[in-house]
């Protein structure tokens, strides 16, 4: 980190599923996952309570052993709840969800080169792209809306093995690179840079102990789920998922690849999806934090 401004946001970003592309399910039994998601959560860095909001959430579901919060062991209850409770949080969702069958063996050397990746990490980091472009533009947004400028956001990815975040590093250096001189070489979308330094603003944590990453956790594996048919807990996050300025949450906090996708959707996978493109909200909904838990007694 260096020592200029403060950012004014925190985005988290953990994942669930697999983003292998050599051998994808269910075309290849023992594959990678045929799904794969990156979620994000955006909060105001001047709150600093995530760890009281992942407390009460335990405390309310009943797991007071437990330190930290994962969303895969919970029932399908509790992973309602849960999503319930972030649904009430001061905090905006997004969802970048890919249904890899398409991209079975898929290799794009140039991403791979210019990211410094090497095998199936590029398409994480274009992913990630994905996703920032979009955060990026809500925290640009808010920022104008909130300070009269636009403001930066620190970047928190969840550890995990294979990547090496200095590579993300440097992806994000050479898109913005390429915007700059107006020659992005992918240019249907691009991260609004005015809020995002990728030399100094990105951090990695374990997840186990940063409570903002556990409620990404939970972002992710509830579009997991609702890509696999339970769409529930996906539903219940619908208040705080981010929209645009036309006020469309799908698109835009949800995206989903293929586009095309839900035309070949089962009924089930395309409950939340359906669910998402008439759901809408109003450009005039406050970032309220009025609603924030309180830490448990």
């Amino acid at each position: 980190m260096n020592d200029g401004p403060v950012a004014a946001y925190t985005i988290y970003i953990d994942e669930s599923g697999d983003d292998g592309l050599t051998k994808v399910q269910p075309i290849d039994p023992l594959g990678a996952s045929e799904w794969f998601v990156l979620g994000a959560i955006v909060v105001p860095s001047s709150l600093g309570l995530e760890t009281t909001w992942v407390q009460h959430i335990l405390t309310e579901l009943k797991l007071h052993q437990r330190r930290a919060l994962h969303f895969q062991p919970l029932n399908k209850q509790r992973r309602i709840t849960v999503c319930e409770m972030i649904g009430s949080l001061p905090v905006r969702c997004f969802a970048v969800i890919s249904n890899k069958r398409n991209m079975r063996g898929h290799s794009n050397p140039r991403a791979a080169r210019v990211s410094y990746s090497a095998g199936r990490t590029y398409f994480y980091w274009w992913m990630t792209r994905l996703l920032l472009e979009r955060v990026t533009d809500y925290c640009e947004r808010r920022s104008l809306h909130e300070f009269g400028e636009p403001r930066l956001a620190q970047i928190v990815f969840a550890r995990r093995g294979g990547l090496q975040y200095s590579h993300c590093q440097g992806y994000l250096y050479w898109i913005r690179n390429q915007s700059r001189t107006n020659s992005l070489y992918l240019n249907r979308g691009d991260l609004k840079w005015s809020v995002i330094n990728p030399l100094d603003e990105i951090r990695v944590l374990n997840a186990s102990t940063c409570a903002g990453l556990q409620l990404a956790d939970v972002v992710a594996s509830a579009f997991f789920q609702a890509a696999n048919g339970s769409p529930d807990p996906a539903i219940a996050l619908a208040p705080r998922m981010a929209f645009d300025s036309n006020g469309s949450i799908y698109d835009y906090g949800i995206k989903l690849m293929p586009r095309d996708y839900l035309n070949s959707a089962t009924e089930e996978q395309r409950l939340a999806f359906d669910f998402y493109r008439k759901e809408r909200r109003q450009v005039t909904v406050p970032w309220d934090p009025a609603r924030v838990l309180a830490p448990p007694s």
